[in-house]
Parts: C-alpha cells; sequence; structure tokens
C-alpha cells in the first residue's frame, strides 16, 4: 500500500510525527508544494493520512503546501473518497460528515493548553496535553504498523488511549472524539 503523509510543518504539531516515523516505504510532504502536484501525489497513493491543525472546512496550510488557506479542502473531496484515509486535525468529523467521506478521524483535539480551557478543561496542565499528544501519536504510530485495517486501529487506539484518558481529563476529552466510518 503507497501512502502519503501530509503534515504541514508547524513545530506545534511535531508531537504527530510518530504517527508517520515507523512507517515504510511513506512519501511525506511537509512545504512547498504546488497545488497540482499535490493532487497529483494524492492521486497516486493508495492511504493518505492528513496531520495538523485545522477546522471543520480543512487541513491549515501553514508551510506552502497546494494553494489557499487549506492544504486540504473541500478542493480535494473527489479524490479523497477513492482513498483510504486518516484525518487527524481539530474538527475533521465536520469535514468528514459534511462531504460524505469515510476514514479515521479526529472531532476536536484538543492539543494545546489553551485548546483544553476553551474546552471546558480549565485545569488541563501542559504536563497533562503533552502527555495525551504522546500517547496518542505513539499508540496510533505503534499500530498502523501492525494492521493496515482501519476498523482494527480505530479500536486498538480507542481502547490503549482510554487506559491514560482514566487519569487525563486531556485523554479523556479527546478519546470521545475519535472516530472512524466504513
Amino acid at each position: 500500500m503507497k501512502t502519503l503523509v501530509i503534515h504541514p510543518d508547524d513545530r506545534s504539531t511535531d508531537f504527530l510525527r510518530p504517527i508517520y516515523s515507523g512507517l515504510q516505504g511513506t512519501t511525506v510532504i511537509t512545504k512547498n508544494i504546488t497545488a497540482e502536484t499535490l493532487m497529483e501525489v494524492i492521486k497516486a497513493n493508495d492511504r493518505i493520512i492528513m496531520l495538523g491543525h485545522g477546522s471543520p472546512s480543512g487541513l491549515f496550510n501553514v508551510s506552502g503546501i497546494g494553494m489557499g488557506f487549506f492544504a486540504i479542502g473541500a478542493q480535494h473531496v473527489d479524490v479523497l473518497a477513492t482513498k483510504e484515509c486518516i484525518y487527524i486535525w481539530c474538527n475533521a468529523d465536520q469535514f468528514i460528515n459534511k462531504h460524505n467521506l469515510s476514514g479515521l478521524y479526529s472531532g476536536m483535539f484538543v492539543s494545546e493548553v489553551a485548546e483544553a480551557r476553551y474546552c471546558g478543561l480549565p485545569s488541563a496542565t501542559q504536563e497533562q496535553v503533552d502527555q495525551s499528544n504522546d500517547e496518542f501519536a505513539r499508540v496510533l504510530g505503534l499500530t498502523l504498523g501492525v494492521t493496515p485495517d482501519l476498523g482494527q486501529v480505530h479500536s486498538t487506539v480507542g481502547s490503549e488511549y482510554q487506559l491514560l484518558a482514566e487519569s487525563n481529563e486531556v485523554a479523556k476529552y479527546n478519546v470521545e472524539r475519535w472516530y472512524y466510518k466504513n
């Protein structure tokens, strides 16, 4: 399976790197690619993993991926519908539902203390946020390295991440917003 990772270069999302760092034969795009080339590369791959900051409208373009405000947005929906996809950005669930896509995806995902406060977790600490971020990325990366089945990946990551959620309010919030639609 040919896998493409689209992870806009942004120090605040470096914690996501373990998701793909151990995957063999993966093409990683982090910056400086034209919209046309991006579309060609997406078409040439079987699985697309999209990671970073985003909104219900798509994955934010913070490093010259494609053109415009979104590295991944409505203009990619038709081609993404033909691929096996993983969408990890805040409110990716709304993007998936709006465009009737399938795959493995997150809802609002707390990855910073300010987001925790905004999402009603006023006592969340930087340590809790870091622990949650690191465990999620570690478990997802390890699981993707073991099984190609996204339904199994969803289940395994949910179960493993739930263990941390028992003592970490940020992980508890995030695990409740971890989805799979076939």
